[in-house]
């Protein structure tokens, strides 16, 4: 699904189940009320027939529905609706939709977007709620993405860390190849650092070997990316 590519859709559905966890009113049709998830299968049945929401392109309503079910789990979950918005806002602002020259580069960001939430799940960063996938989470992700891909107000840089780990990336760069044992060697050095110091603070699901292995993930990724895009640095 080109998730990125309905944005509107998606961010209204991602905006809906926010509030609709917050307090919304609970459905009085006596099949709406019978569990949470025939609630939002509901929600998303009635915002779709109002208008209020798009299916996503590529979806049967079925699908959609499920899916609306699927974000709700998300935003029900602090720890996983933390880390996606973290991680959005993280490639929003240091790895954006565009080649080196300006030119629109959606795929290149969607193919990063999928590999980071794929690492992040594998090394305990984001704990998949029930009834979620990993493809929901990467979905989700992307739909946060869409909105913060054309800010109108002040943003702050949240995609330091992703340029502090292509720095050592870039440093072990050499006639375009990168010397990975170089890189992977100055990475796990930096996070074993960063926890020594008391600057890395990790959850109880995520060892050190964990973070090291998700950061150096994350410097494949960004050198996948750069590599699409025509950037030497990000």
């Amino acid at each position: 699904m080109k998730a990125w590519g309905k944005a509107w859709g998606g961010v209204c559905l991602v905006g809906a189940f926010f509030a609709a966890t917050l307090g919304a009113p609970r459905a009085a049709a006596q099949n709406c009320s019978s569990a949470p998830d025939a609630a939002v299968d509901c929600f998303v049945g009635d915002a779709v027939r109002a208008k209020l929401l798009t299916v996503q392109s590529g979806m049967t309503m079925a699908q959609f529905k499920a899916y609306g079910v699927s974000v709700s789990k998300i935003v029900q979950s602090p720890q996983a609706s933390l880390a996606a918005v973290a991680l959005a806002s993280a490639v929003a602002d240091a790895m954006p939709a565009t080649n080196s020259d300006g030119s629109a580069n959606a795929a290149a960001q969607a193919a990063a977007v999928n590999s980071i939430v794929a690492a992040a799940i594998t090394d305990g960063f984001i704990v998949l709620p029930a009834e979620t996938s990993e493809q929901d989470v990467q979905w989700f992700v992307l739909d946060l993405l869409g909105a913060m891909n054309s800010p109108t107000g002040i943003v702050m840089a949240p995609g330091t860390m992703l340029r502090v780990i292509d720095s050592y990336v870039v440093t072990a760069t050499s006639a375009g190849a990168v010397n990975w044992t170089e890189a992977n060697s100055s990475i796990a050095t930096m996070m074993t650092n960063l926890a020594s110091s008391g600057y890395l603070k990790l959850p109880a699901s995520v060892t050190s070997a964990n973070a090291t292995d998700f950061a150096q993930s994350l410097a494949q990724i960004i050198s996948t990316y750069k590599a699409a895009t025509g950037r030497t640095t990000l």
